[in-house]
């Protein structure tokens, strides 16, 4: 089903209000299937909503008009449509009734003429309740395309919407599901071209790349009559997408960590904390706490993470945690030793089953020779300590300490899953 959305009101045009029912309709169609092509705003004239219509019945099959629909004789919504189908306005006794309450409540002589306009309906419409307003809406079809007219008020639009229009027009509708992957350590580029045929030969299931800082998602879209059916081709396309190999051979699964659009790799790492029942700890330097911050956003952590440390400088690297200040100024506070250091003395300070460090350059000046970007992470456990040494080029100080923490959790999520 094509459809599109025409929002009336001369102040959306002047810029006096935001265009927010458009986003909330296009949305709330996308997820039952049905795809906006078009959206357009036009004023409070009847003559340019005419031509709007003209445009839109030639090109759609849903039409959705909000907007337009109040007491005031610049509300011409209905009336427009009304004379573009050919059709008679009417009332409808329940919008009426309804009316006729609320000015019972109100002052004598508060009611006027145009408030019987709100009651109207165009003939042959099924009627879409106002359920915190006055104004009716509708649903009417001519000539192959349905319209539909709505209030603009955000506050009447939206209940009307969740609760009357959306059952009526997914009653034979196919929806929209929806599945989002995430990916670490592969860039949006490097994604993009690895799943190039994917991309250019989709049709059902659809596939959109999103990048954001530090990591890419996939968002894979299908239409389906059901949860199961939709599941089923998402599957497939999942599988074929993760056994994908990159240009160096290496599977995209094993940059895969999870799913959804509010997950996360603190998320991830969280949750198999608490599945393996270990606990963590963490040292810091260039990130000076923004991995235990991280851990601290999640109800119940402390159960997993106890505390940690914060040695931002050479001599506190070697009070806190116990290194020999001589060996630091040996190799220096940028190496794998005082990472590898970092996270041993931290995992048995602390006493605890996993020791994360992170110590580099975070710019925008060298240190000790090293570039801004160079970043050392220790991981130690009982069975062994090591360390990793990445370059995050190209970056603000504060996105290379994020992108650090990230690359943090990612090595202590892949040490769960291998204990």
């Amino acid at each position: 089903m094509k459809a599109e959305i025409v929002t009336v009101g001369t102040e959306i045009l002047t810029g006096q209000i935001l265009n927010t029912n458009a986003q909330f309709l296009s949305e709330k169609m996308a997820e039952i299937g049905v795809d906006i092509y078009f959206q357009t705003a036009v004023g409070d004239n009847k003559d340019r909503l005419l031509e709007v219509l003209a445009i839109a019945s030639k090109r759609s099959d849903l039409v959705i008009l909000c907007g337009g629909l109040g007491p005031t004789e610049d509300d011409l919504t209905k009336q427009t449509l009304a004379s573009f189908l050919g059709r008679d306005l009417i009332f409808d006794k329940e919008a009426r009734d309804k009316l006729d309450r609320f000015f019972a409540s109100r002052p004598q002589g508060s009611r006027t003429t145009n408030n019987e306009r709100q009651a109207q309906l165009i003939e042959g419409s099924r009627p879409i309740q106002n359920i915190t307003g006055l104004a009716v809406g509708g649903l009417v079809e001519s000539g192959g395309v349905s319209y539909v007219v709505l209030p603009g008020p955000p506050s009447e639009l939206i209940p009307m919407v969740n609760q009357q229009l959306l059952p009526m027009l997914t009653a034979t509708q196919t929806r929209l599901y929806s599945r989002v992957l995430r990916f670490f350590g592969i860039g949006e580029s490097q994604l993009v071209t690895v799943l190039a045929n994917f991309i250019s030969e989709q049709t059902d299931p659809t596939i959109a790349p999103y990048a954001k800082i530090g990591e890419v998602t996939l968002r894979l879209s299908t239409k389906a009559l059901g949860l199961i059916e939709a599941n089923q081709k998402l599957d497939k396309l999942e599988k074929a997408i993760l056994d994908t190999p990159t240009m160096d051979s290496i599977p995209l699964r094993q940059f895969f960590y999870g799913y959804g659009e509010d997950n996360s790799l603190s998320r991830e790492v969280v949750q198999l904390l608490k599945q393996k029942k270990k606990k963590l700890t963490a040292a810091e330097s260039l990130t000076a706490g923004l991995f235990q911050s991280t851990l601290a956003n999640y109800a119940g952590i402390s159960e997993f993470f106890s505390g940690g440390f914060v040695t931002y400088s050479m001599l506190e690297k070697s009070r806190m945690l116990n290194i020999p200040l001589s060996d630091l100024q040996a190799n220096g506070v940028v190496s794998h030793y005082t990472a590898r250091e970092m996270a041993e003395k931290a995992r048995l300070l602390t006493e605890s089953d996993i020791g994360i460090s992170l110590t580099g350059v975070a710019g925008p000046d060298s240190l000790e020779g090293h570039e801004a970007g160079t970043v050392f992470i220790g991981i130690s456990t009982e069975e062994k300590t090591d360390s990793i040494q990445i370059a995050i080029g190209g970056r603000t100080r504060s996105d290379i300490r994020y992108i650090a923490t990230l690359h943090a959790f990612n090595l202590v999520r892949k040490t769960l899953l291998k204990s």
